[in-house]
Formats: C-alpha cells, sequence, structure tokens
C-alpha cells in the first residue's frame, strides 16, 4: 500500500511518500499552500491520486501535554476536507518532527541552507515513519 505523509504548514507542505510493505520512505519537494484549506485539501488529494497512494498520513501538531492549539485544529479541519476531497486520512502525532529532521539533517553535515529546503520533506518522512511503526505494534 502506498501511503501519502503531509507535514502541512502556512508557508511549506512537506511530502513524502511511503511504499508501506517494504518501508521505504521517499521525500517530495515541498508545495506552497495556496491560502485555503479546501483549495489545500483538494491539492493534496489530487497528488495523492497522482502518487496513486491510497491514503494520507496527516501530521497533528500537538503542544506539551498532548494540547491540541490552534494549529491541531486547523490540521483536523484539513483533513475533513481531504476526506470530503474523496480521500482516506490518518492523523499522526507529529510533535517535534520538524525538529527531528533538522538534527539528523546536521548530524548528516548538511549545510543550514541545504537542510532549510529538506526540512518539510524530512518531517513528512518521520511523520510516515511514526505511522507505520504504530501499525506495527
Amino acid at each position: 500500500m502506498r501511503l501519502l505523509g503531509v507535514d502541512f504548514g502556512s508557508k511549506r507542505i512537506g511530502i513524502a511518500v511511503a511504499e508501506a510493505e517494504h518501508g521505504i520512505i521517499t521525500t517530495r519537494l515541498p508545495i506552497s499552500p495556496t491560502g485555503t484549506l479546501k483549495k489545500d485539501a483538494a491539492m493534496l488529494a489530487q497528488l495523492a491520486k497522482k502518487e496513486e497512494a491510497q491514503g494520507i498520513v496527516l501530521g497533528l501538531p500537538l503542544e506539551p501535554g498532548g494540547v491540541e492549539g490552534r494549529m491541531a485544529k486547523i490540521a483536523r479541519v484539513l483533513a475533513r476536507e481531504i476526506e470530503e476531497a474523496g480521500c482516506h486520512v490518518e492523523l499522526v502525532d507529529e510533535t517535534l518532527t520538524s525538529v527531528e529532521a533538522e538534527a539528523e539533517m546536521a548530524a548528516g553535515g548538511l549545510k543550514a541552507s541545504q537542510r532549510k529546503k529538506l526540512r518539510d520533506g524530512e518531517a513528512a518522512r518521520l511523520i510516515l515513519e511514526r505511522f507505520l511503526n504504530g501499525k506495527k505494534d
């Protein structure tokens, strides 16, 4: 099964694709949000179709203590809009995925300018990893 991982942000949307059976996850270049959740949802549903993904795994940004703040509420609305566009959505706690992605890339020797370009896709990759690891438990 193929899955599209999404790290949604107001400036960039990180994208990754997983081949779940093989545990292979590849990142894609980030895309720009349109400014409306309905249009973003349609764009993501179309991208999932293009990638032949059976569903979308969307990061749910939780605040300390697991509290759902403003961005988590936005992610839930986006998830509903994607579902209405005809694509199944799973929400996964994305806490610190961007920080973890940044640390991994820095440890790998990437320059700050390189990390900035790749951070969103790497965060989407980590969201997919969390989802797939949760399915194994």
